[in-house]
């Protein structure tokens, strides 16, 4: 049985008036991957200080592998930290940065197996202005990974990449934490991350968890309009809930639970085709965007705009009138305002 790394046990946090975090639960299991996900001034990097011991908690507990280390000073809890910026000293090597802070005779050894361990002994003398962005990253992560941490606290450590080396260095690092073993909470305000990088990602809003799943749970199966909406492009849908169906301005769309009576539910863009006229609910095409491997479709139909995805060949142009057909899944929501009203697409494409 996994044991649990980190819990964390009703975090709250406030600055003057600012209540920052709420009282948030939360855990992470031996050889996990934790992403904290939500958009600035969710609360999420205050939670990550937290657990380092560069904050303090106005109230709550930390807890790592069972031990109370809320008032443990950030030396003493046995954490690698990867910060935003990497931090790398410019003056010295990629070696060098790696044993600053290790003690003992085998710094050195020590610092050369980490580098190893990320693929970077050809470059162990150079130092960071010689590296690329990738490099860098990596050499903060073995600093990180250098003294032996069970668990690892990454602060946006992929945000300054461009989009090309980000995709790769993610995976990379990934591989690296899942063939160490070592845990690791993730902070970070993209979406496509966390899903690509996380075993668990936990929605933070206002210093709120609104959901904790797998990044297949939290998209498929939102709980709120914020999830649903934060976790990619969705349609917000007003309807009637009769059992397995809703009876939406769409007309009637499968549930993935029972309802009974009015409902909001979460339509994603893929769940949704496009007809000639004729077919499906009668609609109108105010726009396209081409995005490569698909299409998006912002639609008209009656009063109200959905997005549609399909394929990259798919011919229809704005102004065409189509069929809209529903071939997936609603997800019924809680009540709770959402960031668009309902009926309206919540992104354009």
């Amino acid at each position: 049985m996994e044991r649990e790394a980190l819990r964390v046990e009703g975090l709250r946090k406030r600055y003057g008036g600012l209540e920052v975090l709420a009282g948030v639960d939360l855990s992470l299991k031996e050889g996990e991957i934790l992403a904290l996900l939500g958009p600035s001034g969710s609360g999420k990097t205050t939670l990550l200080r937290i657990v380092a011991g560069l904050e303090r908690p106005d109230a709550g507990r930390v807890y790592l592998f069972g031990q109370d280390v809320t008032h443990l000073p950030p030396e003493r809890r046995g954490l690698g930290v990867v910060f935003q910026d990497y931090a790398l000293f410019p003056h010295l090597t990629a070696w060098e940065n790696v044993a600053f802070g290790l003690k003992g005779p085998r710094r050195r050894e020590k610092a050369l197996a980490a580098l190893e361990r990320v693929g970077l002994t050809l470059f162990k003398d150079r130092r960071p202005h010689e590296l690329s962005g990738g490099q860098q990253q990596r050499v903060a992560l073995a600093r990180a990974l250098a003294p032996g941490p069970r668990v690892v606290l990454l602060d946006e450590p992929f945000s300054s990449l461009d989009a090309g080396l980000r995709a790769a260095t993610r995976e990379e690092v990934r591989t690296i934490l899942k063939g160490l073993g070592t845990a690791a909470l993730l902070v970070t305000h993209d979406q496509e991350e966390a899903l690509s990088f996380a075993d668990r990602i936990g929605v933070l809003r206002g210093g709120r968890l609104e959901q904790v799943g797998t990044p297949e749970e939290v998209y498929l199966r939102p709980r709120t309009p914020f999830v649903a909406q934060f976790l990619g492009q969705t349609n917000l849908l007003p309807g009637e809930g009769q059992g397995r169906y809703a009876r939406t301005f769409l007309g009637p769309v499968p549930l993935s639970e029972p309802r009974e009576g009015p409902l909001l539910l979460s339509l994603r863009p893929e769940a949704l085709r496009l007809r000639p006229p004729g077919e499906g609910v009668v609609g109108q095409v105010l726009a396209r965007a081409f995005k490569g491997h698909d299409l998006t479709y912002r639609v008209r139909v009656q009063d109200r705009e959905i997005l549609v995805q399909e394929g990259p060949e798919a011919p229809f142009r704005e102004g065409d009138w189509v069929g809209v057909e529903v071939v997936g899944q609603g997800v019924p929501l809680s009540e709770e305002k959402p960031l668009t009203p309902p009926g309206q697409a919540a992104a354009k494409p």
